[in-house]
Parts: C-alpha cells; structure tokens; sequence
C-alpha cells in the first residue's frame, strides 16, 4: 500500500458486468426490476435504475399495501425475484406476493438460543434460499415452498458466537460468517456449497501463528482471540473475481494493553479470491483500535478517472468518522477525509490512515472522545450514485467517557466501557466519491438509523428519527416528499418492477409499506 499521487478528474461509470453461471448472475445485473441482493446487485452501491418514480412525481407516491409481521422489528433488506419478497427477522421467514403483500409461506426455526438481536436478510440462487439463525446455522429453504432444504452449523454456540448477517451467493460459493460482541474468539468468513452446505473453506480475520501478519500481535494467545468479527456482507467484482468486506475490531475490546501492536488483519477491508479463500490484499483502516469502531460497513465499488487515468476504486464511510478511498485492484490508498468531527486522530500516516492519539485511549480515570463507539456511522447501509458522482453517509455524531475497567497484563472480553454523554444529530452528508470532500449535508435528528437508496429517477431515499421516510434531492439534499411510517426505518429501502409498475418498498417497525404511483 502506498499513498497515490493527487487527481485531477473525476469520472463515475458503472461497474463492469460479466456473465457467470445460471443463478447467481441476477446478482450482476443493475438493481431495475427485480432486488435479488442484500444491496440489489453486488457493488454495493444501493443505486436502482429504475425512474417511473422521479423526483417530478414523488409527491404523488400512495400507499398500495402494508404487511405487519407480527411485532418483530425488520432490520433485514427483503429481497424481490419474479414477483417474490423474501424477508427475515430471527428465527422467521416468509415469502410475499410482491403485488399485493399477500403471504405466500412462512418458515419458522425451533431456536437453541442465541442473540436475537436482528437478521440483515437472506441470499437467493435460482429456488435456493439462505438465511442464518441466531443459534449459528446456516439455513437453505425452497423459494416455492418455504420448506428446509438443509442445515449446517457454522459456529459453537457455547462459544457465545450468534449470527445476523446476510449470506451472498457467488457461483458455487455462499459466503456468510457469524457475530461475536463481548467474548474474546476469532472471527471468521466461509464458504458453503449452496447444493450441499458442505464447507469449501474458510478465512479468519486474524493470521496464523507464525503467517505474514501474526507478528502485529504479541503472542499465539492473543491472535487465537482476537476478535474481527464480519458483521455486513461484502460487494464482488467478477472481472478481479475478488470479494470484498471489512473486519470488525479486536478483542478485548477496549483493553490493548493485552494485544500491543497493529492487530492484523481486525479492523481492514479485504480482497479475497471467493474460489479459494486466499487474500489478495487489506488495507487498515484503525491500526490497534481501543473504541470498538468495526470497519464492517460496506465497501462500494465504482470506477474513476484519477490523473487522466482509469481507476477500478472502492469507497467505504468508516465507523471511525473517516471515509476512505482505494483502488480495488491492489488496495493501494486513494483518498482519505474526515467526515464527522472527531477528537481522538492527531493525523494521517503515509498509507491515509488516522493516527490515534494514545491519551484517547480508555484510561482508568476516564478520558472524553467523539465520536461514541457507536461511530460517526454504523452498519446503516449507504448509497452511491453514478449520475451525481456523490457517496451518501447516514452520519451519527456522538461523544461518551472511555474507562479503561481491566488493567491486568492479559485483559478479556470488552476491558472497558464508554458512558455516553452527548447525542447529537444524525444527518444524511452527500460527499465526492473519489474525495470524500463534503457537498451537502441533511438533518435528521437524533437517532436516525435508516440505510439509503439512490434511484436513476433523480431521488435519494431514507428516514429520520420521528418515523418519516423522505426522498430527497441527490444533487442538493433538498426534501421533496415525506411519509409518516409511525416508526423509524432500520434498514434501507429497495425499489422493484411488476409489470411496468415501479414499487418502493419500506420497512419500519414491525411492517412493510409498499409505495406506488397511482394509475
């Protein structure tokens, strides 16, 4: 990794698109018609291609259907195929008439236990379904029917591990990994055969003992507990044919002390090949995070022109308030810009990434930092649009008391605690994809979680924190419509066709809005 000279211009275009094997090709195609994904295609960058629904008719948008799932709050972003919603929560899925709302099937999971915490979604390959369960199996259901396919234990639930994640289906290959929060284990992302469930192989988030990498930590204990969770499922590039995600931090959680050095490969974006499992590169985002702040939200992919030069790029929005740019192909640094105020980095290294000033790290006594370990972002799903060349960010601002709680040699699990003192508000930020630099900024008020959408109709979808979904403008920020959900989103919206009929679809609480344009 090496830092890349300044650029002169920039120019956004699709990602590229290449064939591949009966399936899982929807998942090549721009998010239109169909949302086969967890972010509609496998850039990550949440931009439908759709316009019936633009920005001179929003306003006219109506209610065509709501479906209540029965109290349990959807985190998970439904997917669309042929006229087919396919959502989950914990332990539940069902399958809708994506005209109507109408239930098709529902399949329930008789759970050993586990966090309940939320479920992002599911992954689809021809009539196979793939969901997990907070117990840590990997689930295949029958698209028609509901009915399981087959099961596989990913992770030992004695361990304390429990999965939200959604699945993604490359080829032959379904990627999922499982969670882990205050227990010192060993995050890890594998690969199953989507016919058989049966592992193909599997990556952990931090080197081998005596491997490339191992000697960022002090010792074989501290890598074989050292954290990385993989919380969001990545994006793929099917011309490098390598997939990209991003580690969570390392454990324990707050106390470094126990854990001096870099900590590889926790808190990175990686590329790896999805036939093999090999690593084709990383970057580090947070060398030796002490603040919880995971690099597990999306990496989106889009292509520039840096220095009159065609780049493959990759922007992520960090949950350490800085956004970053790569390119793809190698992971060399791009572009590096704060997007939230922070108090805790006295600079940038010459790889672009920020260097931590050691009194914000916990102390015993306490020591104030912005933001939170909530982050100035979160796994809220972000967008990018093409037309406008801008990144949109769902920005949390926030400011608590680190303590540092477990001075011992070899702390465990978290090793500390932050109390929060300040909230502030969220916004949605429109930045320069290839620069990060600010262009606009909309207010949100405390608390908003919502993920994001762009459409080619010239609309930014998202919600706020008093149970409204807006659309904006994607230009300026400016709103252009409102609806009042009664609860907030937490998740981003999708947009889908039937039948030369464009829907927008919301989730909010426990229920499902389906918006249309009247006739």
């Amino acid at each position: 990794m090496r830092l890349m000279l300044s650029f002169l211009a920039l120019g956004l275009m699709a990602l590229p698109v290449a064939g591949q094997a009966a399936g899982s090709s929807r998942a090549l195609q721009a998010s239109g018609a169909s949302w086969p994904t967890y972010n509609g295609d496998y850039s990550g960058r949440r931009f439908s291609s759709l316009s019936q629904i633009n920005a001179s008719n929003v306003s006219k948008l109506r209610l065509s259907w709501s479906y209540d799932s029965a109290g349990v709050a959807i985190k998970a972003t439904p997917l669309m195929v042929h006229g087919v919603l396919y959502v989950a929560v914990p332990d539940h899925a069902w399958a809708l008439d994506a005209r109507t709302g109408r239930l098709l099937w529902t399949w329930n999971n008789k759970s050993r236990g586990g966090t309940h915490i939320g479920n992002r979604g599911m992954a689809i390959d021809g009539t196979w379904l793939f969901l997990v369960t907070p117990d840590d199996y990997l689930v295949s259901l029958d698209a028609t029917t509901g009915k399981e396919r087959w099961r596989v234990e990913i992770a030992d639930l004695k361990l304390d591990f429990f999965c939200t994640v959604a699945p993604i289906v490359i080829r032959n290959h379904v990627l999922v990994s499982p969670s882990i929060e205050s227990t010192d284990n060993r995050g890890y992302l594998d690969s199953y055969d989507p016919a058989t469930g049966k592992l193909q192989w599997r990556w952990y988030a931090t080197p081998n003992p005596g491997a490339p990498g191992s000697e960022t930590w002090p010792n074989t204990d501290a890598l074989k507990h050292g954290g990385g969770a993989i919380w969001i499922p990545g994006t793929y590039d099917p011309e490098l044919n390598l997939y990209y995600f991003g580690t969570g931090n390392p454990q324990p959680v707050m106390a470094g002390q126990g854990r001096k050095g870099a900590d590889y490969w926790a808190n990175s974006i990686v590329a790896l090949n999805p036939d093999t499992g090999k690593m084709a590169w990383f970057y580090q985002t947070t060398p030796h995070d002490t603040h919880d702040w995971d690099s597990a939200e999306t990496p989106v992919l889009f292509d520039g022109v840096i220095a009159g030069k065609k780049r493959r790029l990759l922007g992520q929005a960090n949950r350490n308030g800085y956004y970053f740019v790569l390119d793809r192909t190698n992971g060399h640094h791009v572009a590096t810009a704060e997007f939230v105020a922070n108090n805790w980095a006295r600079g940038i290294d010459a790889l672009g990434r920020p260097i931590e000033d050691p009194a914000k790290m916990p102390q015993p006594s306490g020591v104030l930092v912005f933001p939170s370990e909530g982050g100035g972002t979160n796994w809220f799903p972000p967008s990018m649009d093409p037309e406008t060349g801008l990144f949109y960010i769902r920005v949390t601002r926030s400011a608590a008391v680190f303590y540092l709680t477990d001075t011992r040699p070899k702390p465990e699990a978290w090793g500390g605690i932050d109390k929060s003192v300040w909230e502030g508000p969220s916004s949605i930020e429109a930045v320069n994809a290839a620069t990060g630099n600010s262009v606009w900024e909309h207010d949100s008020g405390k608390g908003a979680s919502s993920g994001l959408l762009t459409t080619a109709g010239k609309l930014l979808f998202g919600g706020d924190n008093s149970g409204n979904a807006v659309a904006l403008d994607p230009a300026t920020g400016r709103t252009l419509w409102h609806v009042n959900l009664g609860e907030n989103m937490l998740n981003g919206p999708i947009t889908y066709e039937i039948n030369g009929k464009e829907y927008l679809l919301l989730a909010a609480g426990a229920k499902l809005f389906a918006f249309t344009l009247p006739q």
